[in-house]
């Protein structure tokens, strides 16, 4: 979440360019999973085996039929498909194009949909004998994909329909529509090469033959009577992407030179793409071109320095795409102005596909009149493209459409400033000489949450609802503590957790006491596959009015004598997975979120508690795309995170815990937070940070995790063997820690218990033999 930059200026006499006869509005893509969240309801059943393949495509049929209705609804022009998935577009493309690792076995019969679904689902989740693809997140959002693995063998070669079908499919329901792909190149650039791929090749070595799928794709499209396709390239806003230069123009020559094809929209966004790679495209055949015109500010000077596009159809990414808060039309008309200069035909859009908002703020009634009106949704977005459209066609005056920007009543709170300005340098220190958190090798744990079983979440509903007595609630949650504490008990694991059961989610639980922020009741987003979540909006000044975590984790305390973790959530993580205020820096609303959770790990220290975890899962998350602005951002991450842990004695042994990203890029960042012990993902990931801190010389505890939870599959114990004995060789075992991935809210109790016994079983053999 980035601060909004403000707008370019209108041009002196707007009247030297007249608006052209029509500007098109469009979206870069919308969500996916239902008003209801239907796609996830559907995919788990079908998961369980309660509903069939049949009746699977049919509600996803039904989603898409109501994303075409709800955008023309909304005035939008251009309509785009394919922006459907069961689980990620990018596992979509590798599928389209017959780009799976060979662990994974075809369908026996082509035309058998239950077999095909199986494949695709366990290239997600995986299955017995094939774990699934690694997964990661998708640039700097909270979305994950999954990563392709290529090989020097790997052929490209289109084999499914999946964009065609579902161009035909719009077509019959009445929507001419624009299919969209991921381009060629962020394909392959976010693809890594297979395990027995020789070392240093890299998948960008299949561009061209990619591309020759690529092209019979788009004639197939053009048959079937498309007359324009989206080919996503947010990869060019990438300090990766941006080098890549020469092979883009080698792409969209090739692509742009076909005879037999649709129009082309190249489109761009998560940043600015830079005059070079934006010389390329304006050079190239491709007939449009995409910008996003709101995450940086450096898009008009692009466009000033290739003196405009010319004949290339420039697509404005003038409302945001990512944030929730409503587009100042006025302001954005001003700057949609300036772009009419700078090319010959304009397409009004999003910054970036609508994927990462809520649908629609019509679903909710409980926000305060103030913050709401200043909200949009997905759907109150595509209305917003859809006005400005017509406010340049039609020369309409913005200030008068009941489209201008809306900003909350402001919150501050003086005394949370008072605060942290008379914070001195020591706030942010702890002392070095901290000894190890633990002397026992392979310490075991896990990250926080257990499952939460159907009868948790209706008590947690009813409650909710005034159904149960807040008395009776908090007897349940004391009964599932109990049994989550004798239950690690007797699997033999060392540092012990509470469960979590009161949490819904790790954001939204503490957003709902912290002030500063609102919850929404139905704000959906998709996180991956099946998974949903529910950002906050925070909104004004942040402090915790009392003791958020204390009273269950000390419960937990009461019930053994190993040693209980408290578990909160970082700042930088608060943050990344909320929708967060743009009125001032996100350094300073992050020191205001560690402030609130310093008060919270002082309280948990003086109520007997020795491990304290502060998870920032979304560090690398948040990582901007392009280095010359990483510095800054560590600067007010890692500062952040230190504010919040610093306050708690020596004695006390503080975690943090990261999920589902590429950490090399911020080992250092990682060394910083100078946390005792820090847990990563790293079971698909195959332990590849562990090689790169055993490099660096790392000494502090880290738990590289051995147990995938993102799938079904129940890894075996000589699998979490093998993975810990690689660790041992790059990292001192008495610095290491056995963990899952990430928590275990998500998985069943029955392959859970099972992975943590497997995952015991595994240390107690490392550890017998480092003995010997």
């Amino acid at each position: 979440m980035t601060e909004t930059p403000r707008p370019a200026e209108a041009p002196a006499s707007p009247d030297a360019s007249p608006p052209p006869a029509s500007v098109r509005s469009t979206v870069h893509g919308y969500p996916r999973i239902g008003p209801h969240r239907e796609l996830k309801r559907a995919s788990e059943s079908y998961w369980r085996g309660g509903t069939s393949a049949q009746e699977l495509d049919a509600v996803a049929a039904d989603l898409r039929r109501g994303v075409y209705a709800q955008l023309r609804e909304a005035g939008v022009d251009d309509i785009p498909s394919n922006t459907f998935s069961y689980y990620d577009h990018v596992l979509d493309t590798a599928v389209l194009f017959d780009l799976v690792p060979p662990r994974f076995a075809p369908p026996a019969a082509a035309d058998d949909r239950d077999e095909e679904l199986r494949r695709y689902f366990a290239l997600a989740r995986g299955e017995q004998g094939a774990p699934p693809l690694e997964m990661t997140k998708w640039f700097d959002t909270n979305y994950h994909y999954l990563v392709p693995e290529l090989s020097p063998s790997t052929r490209p070669r289109l084999v499914g329909d999946k964009p065609v079908a579902e161009f035909r499919e719009a077509a019959e329901a009445g929507f001419h529509t624009r299919p969209v792909l991921v381009g060629p190149l962020t394909f392959l650039m976010l693809a890594k090469a297979a395990d027995d791929a020789p070392e240093g090749w890299e998948p960008i070595g299949l561009l061209d033959q990619l591309l020759d799928a690529y092209a019979r794709l788009l004639g197939e499209l053009r048959a079937a009577g498309a007359t324009e396709v989206q080919l996503d390239e947010p990869i060019l806003a990438t300090d990766e992407g941006r080098a890549a230069v020469g092979r883009l123009e080698r792409a969209y020559q090739r692509l742009g030179s076909l005879s037999d094809r649709p129009a082309l929209l190249v489109s761009t966004y998560f940043g600015s793409i830079g005059a070079p790679a934006l010389r390329v495209l304006k050079d190239s055949p491709v007939e449009a071109v995409g910008l996003d015109l709101v995450t940086d500010d450096e898009g008009v000077d692009d466009l000033v320095q290739v003196s405009g596009l010319g004949a290339t159809r420039l697509v404005a990414g003038v409302v945001e795409g990512r944030n929730v808060w409503r587009t100042d039309v006025p302001a954005a008309a001003a700057t949609l102005g300036t772009l009419l200069a700078l090319t010959d035909e304009l397409t009004v859009s999003t910054s970036c596909s609508l994927l990462h908002v809520p649908l629609d703020l019509e679903a909710e009634t409980s926000l305060a009149p103030g913050l709401r009106e200043a909200l949009a949704f997905a759907r109150q977005k595509a209305e917003e493209v859809a006005l400005l459209g017509r406010v340049l066609s039609e020369g309409a005056d913005a200030e008068h459409t009941g489209g201008g920007g809306v900003r909350p009543p402001a919150f501050t709170d003086a005394r949370v400033r008072a605060r942290l300005d008379a914070l001195g340098p020591e706030a942010y220190e702890r002392p070095q000489d901290r000894g190890r958190p633990t002397e026992i090798p392979l310490t075991t744990t896990t990250i926080g949450s257990f499952p939460q079983t159907p009868e948790l979440r209706r008590a947690r509903a009813a409650h909710r609802r005034g159904e149960l007595s807040e008395d009776a609630y908090k007897r349940i949650l004391r009964e599932e503590i109990d049994r989550v504490i004798a239950l690690q008990e007797e699997i033999g694991l060392d540092v012990l957790v509470h469960g979590e059961p009161e949490r819904n989610d790790m954001v939204q639980y503490f957003a709902e006491q912290l002030e500063g922020y609102a919850t929404t009741s139905n704000g959906w987003v998709q996180s991956y596959g099946s998974r949903c979540v529910r950002p906050p909006i925070l909104f004004g000044d942040v402090s915790r009015p009392e003791p958020m975590t204390v009273e269950w984790t000390t419960y937990a305390q009461s019930r053994t004598d190993k040693p209980v973790k408290g578990m909160l959530t970082g700042p930088v993580t608060m943050l990344a997975w909320s929708f967060v205020r743009t009125d001032q820096p996100l350094g300073e609303t992050a020191r205001q979120v560690g402030l609130a959770l310093r008060d919270e790990a002082a309280d948990l220290e003086r109520a007997g508690i020795r491990h304290i975890q502060v998870d920032e899962a979304a560090l690398r998350e948040l990582l901007p795309l392009r280095e010359e602005r990483r510095g800054e951002y560590l600067d007010w991450a890692v500062g952040s995170f230190r504010l919040a842990t610093s306050g708690v004695s020596p004695s006390t042994t503080v975690h943090t815990h990261m999920c589902y990203s590429e950490f090399g890029l911020i080992v250092d960042g990682i060394e910083a937070l100078d946390a005792d012990v820090t847990s990563v993902e790293a079971a698909r990931s195959r332990m590849e940070l562990v090689r790169d801190l055993g490099e660096r010389g790392y000494k502090r505890g880290i738990g590289p995790g051995v147990y995938d939870i993102h799938s079904p599959r129940v890894p075996p114990v000589e699998e979490v063997e093998d993975a810990l004995r690689l660790a041992v060789a790059h990292i001192d075992a008495g610095n290491l820690w056995v963990n899952p991935d990430c928590g275990l809210k998500t998985r069943g109790y029955a392959e859970a218990e099972q992975a943590l016994r497997n995952m015991v079983e595994a240390a107690r053999r490392v550890r017998a033999d480092l003995r010997r």
